[in-house]
């Protein structure tokens, strides 16, 4: 079942006073899967995170269409619309977007404060998911006292413990080593296996090269996607490569 549908996507910017219009999206379609893990790749000023602004209901779109579950965003009116994102939507950040004011386990409560949730279904909640993630001894630090990895961590349980229907994730390891890095695309795939679906944004080609699907965006326009299928990460890896090779040199749609 379709859990998120884009259709004809369109969106144009004026620039100041009129002068000019820039194209940042054109007849952009796709649907994701419930329970898909989906990478988003393209070169700087693709269009991907035009793209991504729209599906977090961030931006509206000047044409076209963004369903989730069958909701048209487009639809929901500005006093709704931070109420919608708490209850569907999960936000993993490059720079991971939290309050260093707060301890990590009142970063991850933030989006349960917001909806008036009691402390202890809060606490119930958070359990579960700070053990699987590692991160259970760590609660009552400040952002200031762990590892970029541990706080990508916690910004991952702030965007479970919504339970949401989609995680929205912005190049989540671009502020990371290579071992927070792999550490946090193997929790990715983990979540993914329960049936989170998962969308996410990234430079980085073995970012993506953990994903089911990975849909390449050129020009404002859908260039090309692969399919995992039975591929190992290597294989995958390998693909999405010989694809970029081609996007960057100006190859035509495939």
């Amino acid at each position: 079942m379709s859990i998120l549908e884009v259709r004809s996507l369109k969106k144009v910017y004026t620039t100041r006073f009129g002068a000019n219009q820039v194209t940042a999206l054109r007849n952009v379609n796709f649907r994701v899967e419930e329970g898909e893990y989906v990478a988003v790749m393209g070169e700087s000023g693709s269009g991907k995170t035009t793209l991504l602004n729209i599906l977090a209901a961030l931006d509206r779109p000047t044409s076209g269409a963004v369903l989730l579950n069958g909701r048209n965003l487009a639809e929901i009116t500005e006093d709704q619309i931070a109420q919608f994102r708490r209850e569907n939507l999960g936000f993993v950040f490059q720079d991971f977007n939290l309050l260093d004011t707060f301890t990590l386990e009142d970063n991850i409560y933030l989006p349960l404060v917001l909806a008036n949730t009691p402390y202890t279904q809060m606490h119930e909640k958070l359990l579960p998911i700070a053990r699987m993630l590692g991160i259970a001894d760590l609660l009552k630090k400040y952002p200031y006292e762990v590892s970029g990895g541990q706080k990508q961590r916690a910004a991952v349980a702030r965007a479970l413990i919504t339970e949401p229907h989609l995680i929205l994730a912005d190049e989540p390891t671009g502020a990371l080593d290579s071992r927070a890095s792999d550490e946090l695309l193997r929790l990715f795939a983990s979540v993914n296996q329960m049936g989170q679906t998962i969308v996410m944004v990234t430079h980085s080609t073995a970012a993506a090269s953990r994903a089911n699907r990975i849909l390449f965006i050129k020009d404002g326009e859908v260039f090309h996607q692969i399919y995992r299928g039975e591929d190992s990460d290597d294989k995958l890896y390998e693909k999405i490569s010989s694809t970029l090779t081609i996007l960057m040199a100006g190859g035509g749609h495939r």
